[in-house]
């Protein structure tokens, strides 16, 4: 039997769980290699030789025998590759890319900031309040910006579901983990609600293991925060 033409390398991260969102709402076949952070398979020269910047997703494209790192890049592949998920309209496609970009430039790197400063470097030793507050302010107000668009819209770019929903859902939606407060949103919320409905969605966010602890306030979080913060303590730099 032949090997489907993905082979992906992943964790279960919000960036992770990107192209496995694509993967499995386009229905297509693939490989799959979970990258296991404690073991820092990420740094190993093979992986290495995938992405020089040592960090997951990665996906090899057997068919065209090459490799492509990078989420967002990998999602624009993907979904040129198998016609999905992406409108032929130039137009729309740049509406698409501005709405992915807002995602890797600012919703990813503030929220990911929010999370490391709470959950990583609080429990190793250096809670800076200062910092937790700039990197949440920030993620509130741009999940206010992301509100705002969607007022009158089901989608965020394109008048339909496309990757920039997929790059920014994952992020968002992990307003739980991040400890943003987005109740009083009720246009986001829609957003989510609709997203938390499609089965494909909620298929991979299990893949390559399910992290509840992101998406549900009720979720008990205690172990899993304390091997989190363990398994990155490295990341935090003593003085």
């Amino acid at each position: 039997m032949s090997r489907p033409d993905i082979h992906l390398y992943t964790a279960a991260t919000m960036n992770g769980y990107k192209p496995v969102i694509f993967l499995e709402e386009a229905g297509v076949a693939y490989d799959l290699t979970p990258i296991d952070f404690s073991k820092q398979e990420q740094k190993t020269p093979a992986f290495l030789s995938l992405n020089p910047n040592g960090k997951i997703p990665v996906i090899e494209d057997r068919a065209e025998g090459r490799a492509i790192f990078e989420s967002g890049a990998i999602l624009w592949h993907l979904a040129q590759k198998y016609g999905q998920f992406l409108p032929s309209d130039p137009v729309q496609q740049s509406e698409v890319m501005q709405w992915m970009l807002f995602q890797v430039g600012h919703v990813g790197p503030m929220m990911g900031q929010a999370m490391y400063f709470q959950h990583i470097a609080a429990p190793n030793g250096h809670t800076e309040p200062f910092s937790i507050r700039r990197y949440v302010n920030e993620s509130r107000r741009l999940m206010e910006v992301m509100n705002d668009r969607l007022n009158g819209r089901d989608w965020i770019a394109a008048g339909e579901y496309t990757i920039a929903d997929m790059m920014l859902y994952p992020w968002a939606r992990a307003y739980v983990w991040a400890r943003v407060q987005v109740d009083d949103l009720p246009h986001l919320n829609a957003w989510f609600d609709r997203i938390d409905a499609r089965p494909a969605v909620q298929k991979a966010l299990t893949i390559p293991k399910a992290n509840p602890q992101f998406w549900d306030a009720s979720a008990d979080a205690s172990a899993f925060a304390r091997e989190n913060a363990a398994r990155f303590a490295g990341d935090v730099k003593k003085d």
